[in-house]
């Protein structure tokens, strides 16, 4: 059974939609593999701005369950 064609949405060359392709089903596999060789830059925390995210999650976290379970009294 042959592999669908399908045309490119960024470079409009018609290529084989093969299973397991990296990418989006609608991209060219040269035009998938740039947006996989684009390193990703994890930005490190520092102690300080861990705990300040912990805590920030927290409130949000106490927020929403007094949002969600106050009785309506």
């Amino acid at each position: 059974m042959p592999f669908p064609i399908k045309v490119c949405a960024i470079c409009s060359e018609e290529f084989e939609l093969k299973p397991d392709k990296p990418g989006f089903a609608n991209r060219c596999p040269e035009c998938s593999a740039e947006e996989f060789t684009d390193p990703v830059s994890k930005q490190r925390m520092d102690s300080d701005e861990r705990k300040n995210q912990t805590e920030a999650n927290a409130a949000r976290r106490q927020a929403m369950r007094e949002l969600l379970y106050r009785k309506d009294s």
